[in-house]
């Protein structure tokens, strides 16, 4: 009986074991099924609400453009020199019309001094060589007349040698006549350097200027700085490319000042050096008729009474 038994429940108690195993296995897993389900609702439920705040958290990432779009709106359209000068500072563009103000008169003057020492020093040399051959200030006189170049050494002695007719000293009347020579020299000296001091100005006032314009820039440069409270270059920049090109202006003016003035201090030297040469010739003219005076008393080879063949 007790054979029996045990074979007939011996099938039952395993089942029995094989459900308590599967209730035991599959409550954890139908426990722990609702929790996931039951937020569902409410993130279902806040979905919505949550998909609001999400969209401008999305639209930062896109909008890194816009500041970028706000600082190139302040720098000017045109980076050029003239885009530049439009959008500079009062200051910085009266700094900049003065500097090609001064470059315009450098080059006037550099192609005006040009011309005219360039026609002296020509007119010079065939004068001179023309006195060379006179034998006498009454021919030099007559054949210069009232023409400029040597007709003011010529006009000048003969008035010395007028006035001093009747001076016996020879020596006094070279004296006198060499310090009249010498004084037209001078004039015609300073004559000619007229205009190169303009020249020596700009070269050695441009550059300071142009600093002027630039430390005008920079110190903008820094107050949009304060006044932005960003040190981003495309603020800065306008003012810094201002201050550079007021910078190059003033350099622009001053060094061919500089360099034409040397071109025309040699230049002028080399014409005084002739114009020396022909008050040297002049003076030794009225050597010879001085002495052919003593030769002749009473004669005046200035007043060409005493022939060149004398």
């Amino acid at each position: 009986m007790k054979r029996l038994l045990r074979i007939i429940l011996g099938p039952v108690a395993h089942a029995c074991a094989a459900l308590l195993l599967a209730a035991i296995v599959c409550c954890p897993a139908s426990a722990q099924t609702p929790p996931p389900s039951a937020p569902a609702p409410a993130a279902a439920a806040a979905g919505p609400r949550q998909a609001e705040p999400q969209a401008p958290a999305v639209a930062p990432a896109n909008e890194p453009a816009s500041p970028p779009t706000s600082v190139a709106a302040q720098l000017p359209r045109d980076l050029s020199a003239w885009g530049m000068f439009l959008s500079a500072d009062i200051v910085v563009k009266a700094v900049m019309i003065g500097l090609a103000f001064a470059s315009f008169v450098t080059w006037t003057i550099a192609l005006a001094k040009t011309l005219e020492i360039f026609a002296a020093r020509r007119r010079l040399r065939s004068e001179l060589a023309a006195l060379a051959r006179m034998s006498s200030l009454a021919d030099a006189a007559r054949k210069f007349g009232e023409r400029q170049g040597l007709a003011p050494l010529v006009r000048a002695a003969m008035i010395e040698l007028n006035l001093s007719a009747d001076a016996s000293d020879k020596e006094g009347i070279k004296e006198r006549v060499a310090s009249r020579l010498e004084r037209i020299e001078a004039a015609t000296g300073r004559r000619m350097t007229r205009g190169t001091g303009m020249l020596a100005s700009i070269g050695a006032t441009a550059p300071f200027v142009g600093l002027f314009g630039t430390v005008w820039g920079i110190m903008n440069s820094f107050i949009g700085i304060s006044k932005s409270h960003a040190t981003n270059l495309a603020i800065v920049a306008p003012g810094i490319a201002e201050a550079l090109l007021a910078t190059a202006l003033g350099l622009a003016a001053a060094i061919p000042a500089v360099v034409i003035y040397n071109v025309f201090s040699r230049s002028i030297a080399g014409y005084r050096a002739l114009f020396a040469d022909a008050a040297a010739e002049v003076l030794r003219l009225v050597s010879r008729d001085l002495d052919r005076e003593a030769r002749r008393p009473g004669a005046k080879a200035w007043d060409g009474k005493i022939s060149a063949a004398e």
